[in-house]
Parts: C-alpha cells; structure tokens; sequence
C-alpha cells in the first residue's frame, strides 16, 4: 500500500476517520447501491444511512442528468478507468427535499484483492458549494449590469 502514514507507529482508525471527516464520503458498488454513507453525507443530501445504503446513486442525481452519469459509470466499471481521478468535477446534485446543490467532488476506484484485480466499485469525496456557486453567479450578473451601464 502507498500511503503517507506508518501505521506502525501511528495506528489509524479509518472508521472513525470516515465519520469524523467534513465532507461526505460516499461509496457505491459496481452496479451504482450505495454502500458507504458517512455523517457529512448525510447533513449534505438530507438521507439518513438507513435511507441511502443499498439505494442507487439516483436519491442525489438530478433526474435530467441520470443518462449521462450512468453511461458514464458503466464505462467506467466495465474498463476500469475514469478520466476523472485526478479532477474536481463540479456537477448538480439533488438534496432530500427537492431542493438543487451544487457539488465539488473527487473519484477514486476501489478493486478487489487478488492477482487479477476488478473494479468493485468508486469512492467519491463530496463538498457542497451552493453557496459560493451563487455567490459566483451573482457577482458575475452584478459585472454583466455594471459593464452594460458603463457601456463597455
């Protein structure tokens, strides 16, 4: 394992990590089911655990955008590759009660133990931007105002 931390000097509980951590951490199997759910996901979507796990990735996937997340997820477990390990993708979301997020999140594939790993599912690390994605967006209609009364 390449990892930063010597865990023989400085043992980790991960499970305490997972549900300690800020942002939400939400795993799903190959076929999309949920199967990690910590607290930050939680108070970010609104879905307990008991609500979530085993459920598919659709409870926080606006319905428009399904198709496009899916085609892409089947590629992914069927190559064993995403284009997108190493990018903050910054996508729509959909919270419990209908209402839209805007999130930033990172991917990483999990594989199974073995001389011939698979993927058996992806980890993705969530941080809800609402806020400064509407911050954003109205400064940039507040520039587009000022720029059009200057005339430039």
């Amino acid at each position: 394992m390449n990892s930063a931390v010597n865990t023989k000097t400085s043992p980790i509980d991960f499970e305490q990590l997972v549900n300690v951590i800020g942002d939400a951490i939400v795993i799903s199997d190959a076929s999309g089911a949920i199967t990690l759910w910590n607290p930050a996901a939680e108070r970010m979507f609104g879905f307990t655990p008991a609500e979530a796990l085993g459920n598919s990735l659709d409870i926080i996937i606006p319905e428009r955008l399904r198709g496009r997340h899916w085609t892409g997820y089947e590629k992914t477990m069927a190559t064993g590759e995403t284009r997108y390990g190493h990018d903050v993708l910054r996508v729509p979301a959909v919270h419990k009660d209908g209402r839209a997020l805007s999130i930033a999140f990172t991917v990483a594939l999990l594989h199974s133990a073995g001389p011939d790993p698979v993927v058996t599912g992806i980890v993705a690390v969530i941080r809800d931007e609402t806020s400064r994605f509407t911050e954003e967006r109205n400064l940039k209609k507040r520039l587009a105002e000022l720029e059009a009364k200057s005339g430039t």
